[in-house]
């Protein structure tokens, strides 16, 4: 139905966020983890979003990042876990904690989730274990035609995923305003101006 909402974080609870997009202020359930990452109130935001709707009631649940949502998505695949049950585990341990306890069957890892019993883990081991959706997003994802500036950007200190954007943006758009320029030339270009991008959305 909708893939993210944008607005203004207008106030925060334990287990929900309210975003004002400007005709409708909207009430999404969210993790610990991602309500503290969606940013104080007052702040503009970007939330990604699940609808959860049968017969007798409907909710929004949202998420920082898409990994997250994913994960999400994957925990209720698991026999016994429903959207709540999935909340309250991404409440108690990141995506990429969760991912690295999956992969080496950490069950002591996954049992120090607040809510989370060994039966239940166990459970989510064997239903989840090689097959998170997003990891194999990850896998398959090409890399860039400038992987190698996009790397040192990271080695910088910039976010990949946030250098990329910026990276791809800059080819797209900035390329035709100097073309007839090397090659190496060129890349410097794009180099440059993604850190003065980035340094600047940092410094937000």
């Amino acid at each position: 139905m909708f893939n993210s909402i944008r607005g203004t974080v207008t106030a925060k609870n334990s287990d929900s966020v309210y975003i004002d997009s400007g005709a409708i202020e909207w009430d999404i359930s969210a993790s610990r983890r991602s309500i503290a990452a969606l940013g104080p109130v007052g702040s503009e935001t970007r939330v990604f979003t699940w609808l959860y709707h049968r017969e007798d009631q409907m909710r929004i649940f949202g998420f920082a990042d898409l990994e997250e949502r994913s994960l999400f998505l994957d925990l209720q695949k698991v026999e016994g876990i429903g959207p709540k049950q999935a909340m309250k585990i991404l409440s108690g341990i990141s995506a990429t904690e969760f991912e690295a306890a999956l992969e080496l069957a950490d069950l002591n890892r996954l049992t120090a989730v607040p809510g989370l019993g060994m039966k239940t883990a166990q459970k989510i081991v064997l239903a989840l274990k090689g097959k998170l959706s997003y990891a194999r997003e990850k896998d398959e994802e090409p890399e860039g035609v400038h992987e190698d500036l996009v790397t040192a950007l990271v080695d910088m200190g910039f976010d990949r995923k946030r250098s990329r954007e910026v990276v791809d943006t800059l080819n797209d758009e900035l390329l035709a305003a100097i073309e007839g320029v090397k090659a190496e030339e060129r890349e410097r270009e794009i180099f440059r101006r993604a850190i003065v991008l980035l340094t600047d959305r940092k410094g937000r």
